[in-house]
């Protein structure tokens, strides 16, 4: 009787055990959460298109997102936008314009769709491409302005562009070549440019664009500093043993008549003829010089009515003084046709009009520079003419030269 008596106890208490678990279940059920979908009245949000981004991935350009198709109807929606999976602070609405800190990323935008329960679903776009940098376009050329004529200054304006650029740069060119050194907004003609066309090219720079360049049309051919006021022609011949190449004596007596810094800008135009013509330019042996006049000297060049005559010696070896001042020998060829040539049209010696100042091509500079410095080209003030004129230097007025000799 002991033994089941014994039994039903346990019974009782393993009952009221199980019954207290059960009311501790019932209790937890009733105070957890309830998940939306489940809960009574919340809304069941799907996205049934995605949203999609429209726009170039340009600096400057602006994305814009479409909301996508969503279920149900009268949802709200919120922007945000991303650079590389990163969100960009600040930006909350239905389009973003790209900038700088985008170069070289991609952007994508996130689309929250919210009902009125508190419910919401977000969905992101796929991302752009990258963004890369835009093109400045010029919509108005350079324009170039200004004298063309050798000396004379030109003057460049940038033209207008699609964006206004924060840096302008200028490379002048000849004749469709950069011209070294020129690459400011204004430029000299220089000696090179006479008879070429000359150009400006623009280069304009902007944060996050490319740079662009752009060409403006091209000047008319340049000219000499005046127009030609009279037109000369004149033969080459040779006096003596010669033995300089004579080709090389006609292109460079030449290269000098046409250079815009010699006689060419006091409007004297020289052609050369096979023979006669106005004057005669004589390369001559040394020995041969006095022959022209007794007032010609071997170790000069000299003029003598229509002959301008180049010593062959000084040719070749140029003068003393121009050896020990370091100049180059063509710059004497230059001097030298220049000095006897001027005595033809009509100077006579002239001098020094101040210490360090360029001499005057008329000055017998390899005689002596009196301060001046060396100087292959007629100054400003030389530049005029009086062709076959007979003037004498100073020093040897009221002496009868039948000859009219004049020696460099």
């Amino acid at each position: 009787m002991g033994l089941v008596r014994r039994s039903l106890v346990a019974v009782a208490l393993a009952a009221v055990a199980l019954a207290a678990v059960a009311l501790a279940a019932v209790a937890l059920a009733a105070v957890a959460p309830v998940p939306a979908s489940a809960r009574a009245g919340a809304t069941d949000i799907v996205n049934t298109v995605a949203p999609t981004l429209t726009g170039a991935a340009v600096f400057g350009e602006r994305l814009r997102t479409s909301d996508g198709t969503w279920t149900p109807d009268g949802l709200a929606f919120t922007y945000s936008w991303a650079r590389d999976g990163i969100r960009i602070r600040g930006e909350t609405a239905r389009s973003y314009r790209l900038g700088s800190a985008d170069l070289g990323h991609t952007i994508t935008a996130t689309v929250t769709a919210s009902a009125t329960d508190g419910s919401s679903l977000a969905v992101t776009t796929e991302p752009s491409g990258t963004v890369r940098k835009a093109t400045l376009a010029s919509t108005t050329p350079p324009r170039v302005s200004g004298v063309t004529r050798w000396s004379h200054r030109l003057s460049a304006t940038a033209g207008t562009w699609s964006k206004r650029p924060t840096r302008v740069t200028y490379r002048w060119l000849r004749s469709g070549s950069p011209i070294r050194g020129a690459t400011r907004p204004s430029y000299v003609l220089g000696v090179d440019d006479v008879g070429e066309r000359i150009r400006v090219e623009v280069k304009a720079r902007r944060e996050g664009y490319h740079p662009a360049t752009a060409t403006s049309a091209a000047t008319r051919r340049i000219g000499h500093l005046v127009r030609v006021k009279r037109s000369v022609t004149y033969s080459v011949t040779t006096r003596g043993k010669v033995g300089a190449p004579l080709a090389v004596f006609k292109r460079q007596v030449q290269q000098t008549y046409d250079d815009p810094r010699g006689w060419r800008s006091a409007g004297v135009e020289f052609r050369r003829v096979a023979e006669g013509g106005s004057f005669t330019v004589v390369l001559a042996q040394a020995s041969t010089v006095p022959s022209f006049s007794s007032a010609c000297s071997a170790e000069w060049s000299c003029r003598v009515g229509r002959y301008v005559i180049i010593n062959q010696t000084r040719w070749l070896r140029s003068s003393p003084s121009w050896h020990q001042h370091h100049l180059p020998r063509r710059s004497y060829r230059h001097m030298v046709v220049n000095h006897e040539t001027g005595h033809w049209l009509g100077h006579g010696h002239a001098f020094c009009a101040g210490a360090g100042r360029l001499a005057p091509v008329m000055q017998q500079q390899s005689k002596g520079l009196q301060g001046c410095r060396h100087n292959p080209w007629p100054l400003a003030k030389e530049r005029w003419f009086h062709l076959g004129g007979r003037t004498l230097p100073t020093r040897w007025a009221g002496r009868r030269l039948s000859a009219w000799a004049v020696t460099g």
